[in-house]
């Protein structure tokens, strides 16, 4: 019998984590502790993605950050967005890439192992409510401060 209990032991898969997070004692950088806030606020209903939604909630003042990705070949939509968030005092954050910005957002399909699969750019994501308060949300607050 102990044999058996030993063989389930070892033929447990093990589960990576989905996120590679600092160790609690580590400083987290900007774009982690992005990453942090993005998931928080889709989690509570609190994105607005695309430029269409984004737009709105910038409008409505509605809006408390927004981020934009840098890889945006529309120079057009890029200069909207920057416009309306200097028009109404919203905090502008830009990210490297629209794959990275769009997984952040929640535009993507898990799969079994945890990893994004069926990436969708987004160019624009607009957060309206944050959440809950988190270490990535001060170190989001942190960073605009700085700016």
């Amino acid at each position: 019998m102990a044999d058996k209990e030993e063989v389930m032991a070892e033929a447990a898969p093990e589960v990576a984590p989905a996120e590679a997070e600092p160790a609690p004692g580590e400083p987290m950088d900007i774009l982690t502790g992005l990453q942090m806030v993005l998931k928080k606020a889709l989690a509570h209903d609190g994105l607005a993605k695309g430029l269409h939604e984004s737009a709105k909630a910038i409008e409505k003042h509605a809006a408390q950050l927004c981020v934009l990705a840098e890889d945006c070949n529309q120079p057009d939509y890029t200069k909207l967005v920057q416009a309306l968030c200097q028009e109404h005092n919203v905090n502008l954050i830009s990210v490297p890439s629209a794959k990275k910005l769009g997984e952040w957002a929640g535009l993507c399909k898990i799969d079994s192992e945890g990893k994004a699969r069926k990436v969708v750019g987004c160019s624009c994501v607009v957060v309206k409510d944050y959440g809950e308060e988190t270490e990535g949300l001060n170190v989001v607050r942190e960073y605009v401060k700085s700016q």
